[in-house]
């Protein structure tokens, strides 16, 4: 008679509802990051605005600001996209550069009320989602495991 042959791969814990939630909340975030990089690409290059957001038509403040946040947008959107931890620091980045440009120089750049609540709901999430796995890691440590060979 043959013998079952053992599984010896380690199991993989199964996600929490909290984890899976967070993973869609980051892809989400990502997709949105991904459009508005493409939007300052396309502002750049000439593809939207008419062509008046052409990069050397661009004032000095903006020659700055929307290369920065082309590059960093798509950056950030491929961090959340793979759930890796860089990727809410490069977002959190972009967010400030936009609530800097949006709300303490709105006198060069304009206001834009529409990213800064977007971006404020989104930080307000993310650090809904910390408390949630914060409290789920001290629930799990007051369970007592063992671990026998």
């Amino acid at each position: 008679m043959m013998a079952a042959m053992e599984n010896d791969s380690p199991t993989v814990p199964k996600r929490t509802l909290t984890e899976i939630l967070y993973v869609v909340f980051l892809r989400l975030v990502a997709v949105t990051s991904l459009w508005f990089g493409l939007q300052y690409w396309g502002m750049l290059v000439g593809y939207s605005l008419d062509g008046q957001g052409r990069f050397d038509l661009l004032t000095v403040p903006w020659q700055v600001a929307a290369p920065t946040l082309a590059v960093v947008f798509p950056v950030a959107a491929l961090g959340l996209w793979l759930a890796v931890s860089w990727g809410p620091v490069l977002w959190a980045l972009a967010a400030i550069v936009q609530f800097l440009m949006y709300e303490t120089w709105s006198e060069i750049f304009g206001t834009n009320t529409f990213v800064l609540l977007f971006h404020g709901l989104v930080a307000a999430l993310y650090v809904l989602f910390r408390i949630a796995f914060w409290l789920d890691d001290r629930r799990r440590a007051g369970q007592v495991t063992t671990h026998l060979p």
